[in-house]
């Protein structure tokens, strides 16, 4: 008696997978789900692998039993046979950097999947799942009612109405309780080719500390480097997090799966495109606190600042949304007889980000919305000191429908800034950030023929009027001077009083002394830590030595001490008056509540004083005289103009214009320059005519009872290589002539054959006269006057050689 046969085997699908060991490791935890074990074949380390798949070795003996009631024969291991016995074996190339998996198909002898509902994953549910089965279940829906509704919020999910009636027959049973549900959780083998369960945290976050992944292809990979870095909470000094040093063959992997996923996403329809984007901007709503308590966490701003940074992203993602209007080219009809002019928009392909640590939320979703809709795809780097938000808004990117290889994102540091700006494949680089990285990063990816951006040099001075609003301004100036621990990009550093008055300054120190410190999730807090110990003493330094330049200090914020959180990196509001332009304190970027006061005659001085800055990011007014505004509108020097305001990140329809040393490159972000940035133009000049009703016609004959008509148009001779032409088709001196004969009377013969345009019975050639001077002027008019009785043919050409159509061939 033969036994049943075993279950079939499925083979893992193909995929990409960063090295080797990554490739070996999938296969064989697949291979566990399955119930069959994993050798290696053949192994050649830096090129292929071939792995081998059986059921453990195990053969059927099938001699009789020595007892006929023992009708099953017993089961042995054949010794070697799982390098013989291969149902099936897997293959992993290494191609372009990444390890490709394939199944041979030459021995298989396990039966094909028919659909999806015969995959394993497609039998589980996860923990949200049964719980909703079991409360519909107790509402009286049958199956296929409540997988539909399961549907609605899992449309991937490949049951059928058969597996929802197993689990609601263990429910009954009892043999399936709530508490028991991990055994329905998906294994590691499982959960890499279906949707992560939103109940379930990824195993990364599992780990302590977290290392957060790099996403590759759509999947959240775990560097292979063994080099990390600590994130620390500003305030408490609490590692929350490791960020990997990625290595550069990452980076190319990264580089591969944007690559491949280019060529479709750039043929998606921007309506789909854009309705990706809504999407995101719903889910980066519905986890705005969750993204405000990471960013408060690891930055070190206040929630309320970290609320704010979240929803000027929401602005960045809601612009790209309606990205069509922008997006749209130029057109212009009839610019000549019959022929427009239009121009279109084409994405360049692969665009990498690098990110700055003070706005983590903000400054990617500055980049990659806007990008991904114009059709790119995206490489992001975000910040090592503040890597969490990006990480969670590609959870959502990815939740929201964008395919895998749209975004990809790579941690690391100077070695990864290298990889990206030498890359051939990368096309855009957009780096917002420090002065120095951020020249350095333009010169490098500029010497790579890339297109690059890069905001730097956030310093912005403020201008104070006599007859400004006392209290307006300090709100503003208390708020842009000391909001955000001045770790932005839109912080007032410098104050100029015009008049010589100090009455400003000192109510101003009096706003800041009021002004709590501490840390950022703590409420009622105005000021929260700087990002790190590092930068805490390099701005303990700067400020000692603006104080022996020369400056004085009015408010000393650097002994701060915060009860609870004694580790913080807290700086207190700062403020040093006397400051004059040749002190290093005007001219550089602090980065630190340090605010900076000076004093001007007039509103030229003040003028003069801003513009000689080197940085021209932004500049304010506040005053009570729109002539005194416009002036200072007119005459400034700097990207962002504020006027009774503090500069501000414009909404996302203006751009973003920086100037001077605070920005390198041509096409500035935001705004309608920023979809410039993102894409190609492309000029297009086009003549079409309805060519199927128009030709060249011979000259009418009387006996014609019904002549061809003659139709307008352009007419096109093709002369074959035996017609005598010049090189490059130019008319030779004596006329045309077919090479080895000779026109007869200056008359030729043009045939006419079928088709719309054929001669009536009798006349398949015609004889027109040659004129050889009758050439087009730029208006279209024939520059010769027609030989009398010749018609004109539609632009102007009196008459055309007709050969023999042996040396001739007419093209309409």
């Amino acid at each position: 008696m033969e036994l049943d046969e075993t279950p079939q085997m499925l083979p893992p699908p193909p995929g990409s997978f960063i090295d080797r060991e990554e490739l070996i490791q999938h296969v064989g935890e697949f291979a566990v789900s399955q119930g069959y074990v994993v050798t290696i074949k053949q192994s050649k380390k830096e090129r292929i692998v071939v792995l081998g798949c059986d059921r453990g070795g195990v053969y059927r003996d099938r001699r009789k039993p020595a007892d006929e009631a023992q009708a099953e024969p017993t089961r042995k291991r054949k010794s070697g046979s799982r390098l013989t016995n291969c149902p099936f074996e897997l293959v992993g190339k290494k191609e372009d950097g990444l390890w490709v998996l394939s199944v041979k198909n030459s021995s298989h002898n396990h039966e094909p999947m028919k659909d999806m509902s015969e995959h394993p994953s497609a039998r589980r549910f996860n923990e949200k799942e049964i719980i909703l089965i079991k409360e519909m279940t107790e509402a009286g829906l049958k199956p296929r009612q409540i997988l539909k509704k399961l549907r609605q919020t899992n449309p991937e999910l490949s049951s059928t109405p058969k597996h929802v009636y197993n689990v609601k027959a263990k429910l009954r049973q009892g043999n399936l309780t709530v508490r028991r549900l991990k055994t329905l959780t998906l294994t590691a083998a499982v959960e890499a080719y279906s949707e992560p369960s939103s109940s379930s945290e990824p195993s990364w976050k599992r780990r302590y500390p977290p290392r957060v992944p790099n996403l590759i292809g759509g999947r959240f990979i775990d560097s292979q480097s063994l080099t990390s870095i600590d994130v620390l909470n500003p305030a408490t000094q609490q590692v929350l997090v490791q960020v990997p040093l990625s290595t550069g063959e990452e980076l190319k992997a990264a580089v591969f799966a944007a690559k491949r996923a280019f060529t479709l996403w750039r043929n998606t329809p921007f309506t789909t495109r854009q309705r990706i984007m809504f999407k995101l901007q719903e889910l980066i709503r519905r986890d705005i606190d969750k993204l405000a308590a990471v960013i408060t966490a690891e930055q070190g701003k206040t929630l309320k600042d970290a609320f704010n940074d979240v929803s000027r992203g929401i602005e960045l993602v809601e612009h790209a949304c309606g990205m069509a209007n922008l997006h749209s080219g130029d057109f212009l009809s009839n610019i000549s007889y019959g022929i427009d002019t239009y121009n279109i928009r084409e994405p360049l392909g692969i665009c990498a980000g690098i990110c700055s640590f003070n706005f983590p939320a903000m400054i990617p979703l500055l980049m990659f919305p806007v990008a991904v809709t114009c059709g790119n795809t995206f490489i992001l780097k975000p910040s090592e000191k503040a890597p969490g938000a990006c990480v969670h808004l590609a959870e959502l990117a990815m939740e929201a429908g964008l395919p895998s290889g749209v975004l990809n994102i790579i941690h690391g540091t100077n070695d990864i800034i290298d990889a990206i700006c030498d890359d051939d494949e990368i096309k855009v680089v957009s780096y917002i950030g420090s002065d120095a990285p951020g020249m350095y990063v333009h010169a490098r990816a500029s010497a790579n023929y890339k297109h690059v951006q890069t905001n730097v040099g956030a310093k912005s001075l403020a201008v104070i009027m006599p007859d400004a609003n006392t209290d307006a301004t300090l709100n503003a100036l208390v708020s842009a001077g000391f909001g955000s621990a001045v770790q932005r990009c839109t912080s007032i550093s410098t104050v100029i009083s015009v008049g010589g008055s100090n009455s400003c300054v000192d109510k101003l120190v009096e706003r800041a002394m009021g002004l709590t410190v501490g840390a950022g999730s703590e409420p009622g807090v105005d000021v929260g830590p700087v990002i790190s110990r590092q930068v805490k003493e390099r701005i303990s330094r700067v400020i000692q030595t603006f104080v022996e330049n020369g400056a004085r200090l009015v408010l000393d914020g650097r002994n701060i001490v915060v009860p609870g959180f004694e580790r913080g990196n807290f700086v207190g509001p700062t403020i040093l008056t006397d400051v004059r332009e040749d002190m290093v304190c005007y001219k550089e970027e602090i980065l630190g509540p340090v605010l900076l006061c000076m004093k001007a005659t007039c509103l030229d001085e003040a003028i003069g004083i801003v513009n000689r800055n080197k940085n021209g990011n932004g500049a304010s007014i506040f005053t009570s005289s729109y002539a005194t505004a416009k002036k200072f509108q007119f005459e400034i020097e700097s990207g962002q103009i504020g006027v009774n305001v503090a500069i501000a990140a414009p909404l996302p329809l203006f751009s973003f214009a920086g100037s001077k040393a605070s920005f390198t490159g041509d096409i500035n972000i935001y705004g309608k320059t920023g979809i410039q940035f993102y894409t190609r133009t492309k000029t297009v000049t086009q003549q079409w005519r309805d060519l199927t009703n128009r030709g060249a016609h011979p000259v009418p004959d009387a006996n014609d009872e019904d002549p061809p008509p003659s139709g307008g148009g352009d007419h096109h001779v093709e002369f074959p290589p035996a017609v005598g032409f010049l090189p490059g088709g130019e008319v030779p001196p004596g006329g045309l002539h077919p090479v080895g004969g000779e026109f007869s009377s200056g008359v030729v013969s043009l045939p006419f054959g079928g088709g719309a345009h054929h001669m009536p019975s009798g006349h398949e050639r015609a004889s027109v006269p040659l004129g050889s001077r009758d050439f087009l002027s730029s208006e279209g008019e024939s520059m010769v006057e027609p030989a009398h009785g010749i018609p004109v043919v539609g632009d102007g050409i009196s008459s055309i050689p007709a050969l023999d159509a042996s040396q001739w061939a007419v093209r309409f």
